[in-house]
């Protein structure tokens, strides 16, 4: 009997074999995954540096934040004892009252440009006699005693407080009490006329003080600038400045303080330990 060869099928593809050894054959298709959008990070380094910044500012201004005069006090007798290292007594604690820290208003910042309105203000009534009165009349007013001395850190920055009090001094100048481009002669001359307002540092204050130059009868206030400069110094900081202020005040002012003659203004930005607020970790 004849056998029929079956021919495959010329539409139909042969069947590939797969090799089981591969194991069990996977889905090919590649799956749709949804991109996850990139944070925007430029915005977020942008609010934290905002909030850092915002946080600084924060302490900042509670820093600079008014205090009352017995916080003052409390806070300048600390840097006298640090300072001078000297304990002050019962009694001259007794006798230092609250009354001899001026306290500013707090409707006007503590800035050069309100420093002769601040001071003003600190004079009362008598302002104008006191700070701009140009004749010198005998028997009542000596030469060369200035009823407001400001104390800075340096000449420049002296400089810059005076022009603060420009409106005070138009018909009495103010005298410029530091050693830049300023010999001590041409400030022994100028101190033979009336003085009513002197601005200098520690160190020339004193020594026109020991020769006689400058005279401290009509001392009223002395202002301490707690202005710090770029490189973080102030007149409490600075090394050299520093001990020549705390000399100057524990050799003249200091009893006259005791003594309720004398008025301490520290102007500008001021620690305040009660106000500031604690970091927590």
């Amino acid at each position: 009997m004849a056998t029929t060869e079956v021919k495959p099928s010329a539409n139909k593809k042969p069947k590939k074999i797969r090799n089981p050894s591969l194991g069990p054959k996977k889905d090919l298709k590649k799956k749709k995954t949804k991109k996850s959008k990139a944070p925007p990070f430029d915005k977020t380094i942008e609010k934290s540096g905002r909030n850092e910044q915002r946080s600084e500012n924060n302490d900042d201004e509670l820093i600079s934040e008014p205090v009352t005069a017995s916080e003052q006090l409390s806070y300048f007798l600390n840097l006298l004892e640090s300072a001078v290292s000297i304990r002050v007594s019962s009694l001259e604690l007794d006798s230092i009252k609250d009354t001899c820290v001026v306290e500013l208003s707090q409707r006007l910042a503590q800035d050069v440009s309100n420093l002769g309105e601040h001071i003003k203000l600190s004079c009362g009534s008598s302002w104008r006699e006191t700070l701009c009165e140009g004749e010198s009349l005998e028997g009542n007013v000596d030469p060369g005693n200035p009823s407001v001395l400001v104390i800075c850190s340096s000449a420049l920055r002296s400089l810059e407080l005076l022009r603060g009090l420009h409106s005070l001094t138009k018909q009495c100048p103010a005298v410029k009490l530091f050693s830049k481009h300023l010999k001590v002669e041409e400030q022994v001359a100028l101190l033979k006329k009336r003085v009513n307002i002197g601005s200098g540092t520690p160190s020339r204050i004193k020594k026109l003080i020991d020769i006689e130059a400058l005279g401290l009868s009509r001392l009223d206030m002395i202002v301490l600038d707690m202005h710090t400069d770029v490189k973080g110094f102030s007149l409490f900081t600075l090394p050299q400045v520093r001990d020549e202020f705390w000399d100057l005040y524990k050799n003249c002012f200091h009893q006259r303080v005791l003594e309720g003659r004398l008025r301490i203004c520290m102007y500008g930005p001021k620690p305040a330990p009660n106000l500031k607020k604690k970091k927590t970790k």
